[in-house]
């Protein structure tokens, strides 16, 4: 049986994505993502805990214009990498999530996007608001997985 390797992360950009061009015109770009879960301690008190993902992504996904604060959908796969730490030589494993969509979800309040034209709270409203109801709508559907 083949397994199955599918992320779906919703969550805040941690900082400017960093872009990088190769030598045959590919695109890439990377950014951290964090995702908070609330949850309450044995004392009633509420606590966050926030877990920072390495999000990858390439050609036209690099090309999103997203930036540091933005909430974002991010739907890919897992991927963890080798390579060898330039000054001790040891083996270094670096896990990242390798984007196949990307959607931005709403924007940090910042006045630089209102001079681009993107951002909009009525836009952001409705955005969220579609995709509490497919998040909704998924959760209803029935499991089509064979175990």
């Amino acid at each position: 049986m083949a397994g199955l390797n599918k992320v779906i992360l919703i969550g805040h950009l941690g900082k400017d994505p960093d872009t990088f061009t190769f030598d045959d015109g590919t695109k890439k770009a990377s950014f951290p993502l964090a995702t908070t879960e609330s949850y309450r301690t044995r004392e009633g008190e509420w606590q966050d805990k926030t877990e920072w993902h390495n999000v990858v992504g390439y050609r036209y996904l690099a090309e999103k214009n997203i930036a540091k604060g933005d909430m974002v959908y991010v739907e890919g796969k897992i991927k963890t990498r080798k390579y060898q730490d330039k000054d001790t030589k040891a083996d270094r494993y670096l896990t990242e999530i390798i984007a196949e969509k990307i959607n931005i979800l709403s924007r940090k309040e910042d006045k630089s996007y209102s001079n681009k034209g993107t951002y909009s709270e009525n836009n952001t409203a409705t955005t969220q608001t579609n995709v509490d109801n497919h998040v909704e709508q998924s959760d209803n559907q029935e499991d089509d997985l064979p175990f």
